[in-house]
């Protein structure tokens, strides 16, 4: 039995998931928990222990979320997707960059299909006019063979209100927004969570079918940072430039004032314009 809340929306339901669910590998097994530390944590423990490519673990909360930026996720109960999807593709450990992209595509391209004009911000947020709307963590585990897991972490916030983001994010509530929000309208999670599971499914096999190549060509259709002005914060580094675009490893590309490029391997990065 779920503990006493306040929530006025419906729950989470496995059915309810399948019926908007249409994929080949995602979903093949669902976990839907109330409450975990971190639906990555859950998910890397069933793969150590033999899960199937596909596994999904969604919790209607999460204690200890986190973004791909190190700060955590704010998860509040019985409103949003907290999801984590195993998958187990036969690529090296290069590839992972690039191959980590197909989180935020799926993620866009279902925000896309409740009208919204998703964009991604390198590597792992998701923004509507600007703002964060969702974002991705993908870790991997590297075995003698290659890649031998990758956990695709997804975050949306999709029926969270205005309130409890300020509540939860303080001055950060700024530069976030829920789909809710920017719909006028109360969102069906269970709908949006097999639209975002299918979305996924039909990358991964792109991927598998056509190579690297169609997924970067997606990703930059969708680029929220090409033409930018941007600061760029890797470590202690610091540097402003205008973003020129990607590496086919998926590294972002900055040009400084002074002509030089630079390849962003892995920053936090800020718009200037």
């Amino acid at each position: 039995m779920a503990p006493e809340t306040t929530i006025s929306r419906d729950c989470l339901s496995i059915e309810l998931i399948r019926r908007t669910l249409s994929a080949e590998i995602v979903g093949r097994r669902i976990c839907l928990l109330w409450d975990v530390a971190s639906t990555n944590d859950v998910l890397r423990r069933m793969a150590e222990a033999g899960a199937p490519a596909g596994t999904v673990v969604l919790a209607e909360s999460q204690r200890a979320g986190r973004a791909g930026d190190g700060l955590g996720w704010f998860s509040p109960v019985g409103v949003n997707i907290y999801a984590s999807v195993l998958l187990r593709p036969a690529i090296r450990p290069e590839a992972m960059p690039a191959f980590s992209f197909i989180a935020s595509l799926a993620a866009s391209d279902a925000i896309r299909l409740e009208g919204l004009p998703a964009m991604i911000k390198w590597p792992n947020d998701v923004l509507v006019e600007r703002k964060k709307a969702a974002g991705t963590l993908v870790e991997s585990v590297v075995g003698t063979q290659g890649v031998a897991q990758v956990i695709f972490g997804i975050g949306v916030n999709v029926n969270v209100d205005r309130d409890a983001l300020r509540a939860g994010l303080g001055a950060a509530a700024a530069d976030a927004t829920s789909l809710r929000e920017l719909t006028g309208r109360e969102v069906d999670r269970n709908a949006f969570a097999g639209a975002l599971l299918s979305c996924l499914d039909r990358w991964f096999r792109v991927y598998l079918r056509d190579g690297l190549e169609p997924v970067l060509a997606g990703w930059r259709q969708r680029d929220a940072l090409a033409g930018h002005r941007v600061r760029v914060r890797e470590g202690r580094d610091e540097r402003e430039g205008r973003v020129t675009g990607l590496t086919r490893e998926g590294f972002l590309v900055v040009e400084d004032a002074a002509g030089l490029t630079h390849r962003i391997v892995d920053g936090r990065i800020a718009l200037l314009d």
